[in-house]
């Protein structure tokens, strides 16, 4: 692997922007100082901002890949590949392909959830982007238990989440469109989806059971739980009690004050600050995080979105850019449990990008090194031999 200097960019180091130079070694960052001498070939940053990679604990637009049209399939190796290139060109490094597995066929199979689960523990290496898996298991979905208990014990789950979209799914049976758009992700009938909703809702009992057995295997095995749309300071104490500390867009603001109160992690999607509220009518992220409420930002189901929320909340005053970046870095990274990334200093890995913001709210991303190496440059005259780059840096 070759040595990389980021020459004379403006890096984020901890909450302040500093004009230095960063050496990359092997996959970690090996060196931060304004006068580095190592053969290496190097980048020239003036003008750029030099930040952690973006790391990413939900998204799940690598669906749109895997089924861009209703009953339209296309091969999970191929969405995987394509996903990994938007990821890296929208500034993340690590990624969460948030997975769902429902008690539906099709789109949120078992079947697909497999499939998926295997492809990126054979493709892992091949991928740019630092590629884990985090299952959204849908909490009535209970004939799966067996098989996602075995997951958690061989570690092959890096995000457990506990997901219960029945209430909406009963309720959106009476609304033709929402109703039209269930069953053609599932590729039934209609009269065969309702007969479905229907064996499922009939064992609602058997599903607080299941969630405890799940969560004590996912104790058991270190993975680290999410609970989603909680929408009662009440559900989130009881998911906390299960080792569930990270609350996954709660739906008002008094279950995230009990989050907030308790130190879990916070996680609203970013494309509700890029768009200035939920698409769903609920919590505003921004509100949000103005009050304290909001400790990571995810991409959720637009991968530009991370990039575009952090210099959204810069520029309408909320946060500063330093501030507003650890939500979609260092806190992420935290909740992840990955203690290797999301700042950039000595020995954490080498996952940094390189922005031009000169046109607000517009940030362009110039280049982007994932793991150690090199994956993504927009502008090829930037990439220049060390000893003439410190000679030009100097001459500046």
């Amino acid at each position: 692997m070759t040595d990389i200097i980021v020459e004379g960019g403006q890096a984020l180091l901890g909450e302040e922007f500093v004009e230095t130079s960063l050496l990359v070694a092997g996959r970690d960052i090996s060196a931060i100082g304004s006068d580095l001498s190592h053969s290496a070939i190097a980048i020239d940053a003036r003008d750029l901002l030099v930040l952690p990679g973006i790391v990413d604990i939900h998204g799940d637009a690598f669906e749109r890949q895997m089924m861009p049209r209703p009953g339209v399939d296309f091969p999970v190796d191929v969405a995987l590949a394509d996903s990994d290139r938007q990821a890296i060109t929208n500034g993340i490094t690590t990624v969460f392909h948030a997975t769902t597995w429902s008690w539906e066929p099709g789109l949120r199979s078992g079947n697909n959830a497999r499939l998926l689960l295997e492809a990126i523990e054979s493709l892992r290496p091949k991928l740019a982007a630092d590629t884990r898996f985090h299952l959204r298991h849908e909490t009535y979905n209970l004939d799966a238990e067996g098989e996602i208990g075995q997951w958690l014990s061989e570690g092959r789950i890096d995000l457990f989440a506990f997901n219960d979209h029945m209430d909406s799914t009963v309720a959106s049976l009476s609304k033709p469109e929402r109703r039209n758009r269930m069953v053609e992700r599932t590729g039934l009938s209609g009269e065969a989806f309702d007969e479905l909703v229907q064996r499922v809702v009939a064992r609602a009992h058997e599903v607080p059971a299941s969630i405890s057995r799940l969560a004590g295997m996912a104790r058991a095995a270190g993975a680290r739980m999410l609970s989603h749309d909680d929408d009662s300071p009440e559900m989130r104490k009881a998911f906390r009690a299960q080792g569930v500390t990270i609350a996954e867009f709660p739906v008002n603001e008094a279950t995230a004050q009990e989050a907030a109160a308790a130190s879990d992690f916070i996680v609203f999607g970013a494309p509700n600050v890029v768009r200035g509220g939920s698409h769903t009518g609920w919590t505003k992220a921004s509100d949000m995080i103005e009050k304290g409420l909001c400790s990571v930002l995810a991409s959720d189901y637009y991968y530009p979105a991370p990039l575009l929320a952090a210099f959204r909340l810069a520029v309408d005053g909320v946060l500063p850019l330093a501030q507003a970046w650890q939500l979609i870095s260092a806190a992420p990274a935290q909740a992840a449990g990955l203690a290797d990334r999301g700042r950039l200093a000595t020995g954490h890995r080498a996952d940094l990008i390189l922005v031009d913001d000169e046109i607000p709210l517009r940030p362009r991303i110039v280049g982007v090194i994932a793991g150690g190496r090199l994956a993504h440059l927009t502008d090829a005259g930037r990439l220049v031999h060390a000893p003439a780059s410190r000679k030009a840096v100097a001459a500046a």
